[in-house]
């Protein structure tokens, strides 16, 4: 029996907003491209997860993917562009919020905008797939972070200070390996007051792009869990996006979260973006998340329509194959609706409450 899947991050609001024309085919009927789409999330027990509103920059190909050959020939050091401006970001952010609602709207009922962990239990119970609104960069907040109520009154319940550029909040890891998360200063001022508005409206703070410093900077400001929703192991593989050790304590700790990433540049050992790597990548990274931070505290981030994920996986109706495989290793039914959706459902109702 497959069990349904809450899932800590993906990017199909960046590819709906790039094909408005086609939003109906993209979302309600369901096509081969991507990684998600209504009929296929149906199909693959999807049970909800977190739906990233992301601003890219003129330069950037997509959201946590750049489009250069480099990442299939390791080492790497990508360049990013600017910081994208509050103008240009603010509309384009706001866009992507409606877009949100627009799904659940077309949805007939199948999909439905969470604002509370009480409201995600309604929807599992009830077979509706939830979504929550959640910001990968914060471009699109004012540094005086006025308008971050704005967007809590959105839905917004869950945000990243930074994508991998900087901005006016600090610093993000670049795309780079082999590499450390220790690659630059921390939060900025403004940073520390997104924090502390953060933590009066219960919004989530996601570590998974933040450098070492900022990451110190948050759990040093923040009275909420430490969450990484969508980050590796870097005792696994060496990038600069995945977790140390240190940092794994720090979280396990403060009773957060990791959502393991399919990314197969955050999984395989040589840092290869190729699909081709079999189950053993995500397991010894699933094993080692565990093994440091308890089995309460591991969940999945896929980061479905961001990132090149296994082949073995493909898209979102290959979450019943990658159960099969977790318990063909041993997870027994317990651990697995751990992974699956307990341990978020959890750690959102320590995060907002209930």
């Amino acid at each position: 029996m497959t069990i349904p899947v809450f899932d800590g991050h993906n990017d199909f609001l960046l590819r709906l907003s790039r094909s408005p024309h086609r939003r109906d085919a993209l979302w309600l009927e369901g096509t081969d491209e991507g990684h998600l789409d209504l009929p296929r999330m149906k199909k693959g027990r999807f049970a909800g997860g977190f739906f990233a509103i992301f601003v890219p920059g003129a330069t950037e190909g997509s959201a946590g993917a750049i489009q250069d050959r480099a990442m299939d020939a390791p080492p790497y050091d990508q360049p990013l562009g600017a910081c994208v401006s509050l103008d240009d970001a603010l509309p384009a952010a706001l866009g992507m919020a409606f877009d949100l609602a627009w799904m659940e709207r077309s949805s007939a009922g199948q999909f439905r905008i969470c604002r509370s962990a009480a409201e995600l239990r309604d929807c599992l119970a009830q077979d509706v797939i939830a979504g929550v609104l959640h910001m990968e960069g914060a471009e699109a907040i004012d540094p005086e972070v006025q308008v971050l109520d704005a967007f809590h009154a959105l839905g917004l319940r869950s945000l990243g200070p930074v994508w991998s550029r900087p901005n006016a909040f600090g610093h993000g890891v670049p795309f780079r390996f082999p590499s450390g998360p220790d690659t630059g200063p921390g939060l900025t001022a403004a940073g520390g007051r997104l924090v502390a508005e953060c933590n009066r409206l219960r919004i989530l703070i996601d570590l998974s792009h933040l450098n070492e410093a900022g990451f110190n900077d948050v759990a040093r400001l923040s009275d909420a869990p430490l969450v990484a929703t969508h980050s590796g192991a870097h005792a696994i593989t060496a990038s600069s996006r995945n977790l140390t050790d240190r940092q794994l304590a720090m979280i396990a700790e403060r009773r957060g979260m990791v959502g393991v990433n399919f990314a197969t540049i955050f999984l395989r050992r040589d840092g290869r973006r190729s699909p081709e790597m079999g189950w053993s990548p995500l397991l010894r990274h699933l094993g080692h998340l565990i093994d440091r931070l308890g089995e309460d505290h591991v969940g999945f981030g896929s980061d479905f329509d961001g990132a090149t994920i296994p082949a073995n996986i493909g898209d979102v109706t290959g979450l019943p194959a990658l159960q099969a495989a977790l318990r063909a290793h041993g997870y027994d039914t317990a651990l697995l609706r751990k992974l699956c959706h307990e341990n978020w459902l959890n750690v959102l109702e320590r995060t907002w409450g209930g």
